[in-house]
Order: structure tokens, then C-alpha cells, then sequence
């Protein structure tokens, strides 16, 4: 029996891959990637949404000790924002180290 491959999601031409509540967006290949943990959710609307997410740049290399690869974090208020601000840091930094 063949085994079928699950296609990958991406996101502005980046791989997202989403478990429970954390996301992880970026290529595993790149120096960095943005992590996106999701704190607490507030119901709206009969749907959960998020209302707390801890936003963190990370090394890829798995040399660098793991406390040491966060590189930037933050919190922000929503999944919107959370993104738009990561993606911001994740972009400069993969132009900056290329």
C-alpha cells in the first residue's frame, strides 16, 4: 500500500504547521524561524479566538542551547497581530544573514 504525503500549508509562501495551540512558521532550513504560542483564547461569536499570543524568533540551529535560540519575543493581543509583527522580524533577519 502506497503511502500518501501530507501536502504542507503554507502562508505568504512559507511553510505553517500548527499543533494544539502553537505554530510554528518558516522553513525548518532557514537560520530562523517564528514560533507562535497561543496563551488564551476568548470566545466570540460561539468561536474561540485567540486573545493572548507569545510571539518568539528562533535560531534553527540545534547547536545553540534552547533557551539561548529565542532571538525576539513578545506578547500581543491577537493572532493578527502576532503574525504581522513576527513575519516583519522574520523577513529582516533571513535578508540580513543571506
Amino acid at each position: 500500500m502506497e503511502k500518501k504525503e501530507k501536502a504542507i500549508m503554507t502562508y505568504k509562501g512559507r511553510p505553517l504547521v500548527r499543533k494544539d495551540k502553537t505554530i510554528c512558521f518558516g522553513d525548518v532550513t532557514d537560520k530562523y524561524i517564528l514560533i507562535l504560542t497561543i496563551l488564551e483564547t476568548k470566545t466570540q461569536k460561539g468561536l474561540d479566538v485567540a486573545s493572548r499570543v507569545l510571539v518568539q524568533l528562533q535560531n534553527t540551529d540545534e547547536t545553540v542551547n534552547s533557551k539561548d535560540r529565542v532571538v525576539k519575543s513578545t506578547e500581543k493581543s491577537s493572532l493578527y497581530e502576532a503574525f504581522d509583527i513576527g513575519e516583519i522580524w522574520l523577513d529582516r533577519l533571513l535578508v540580513d544573514n543571506q
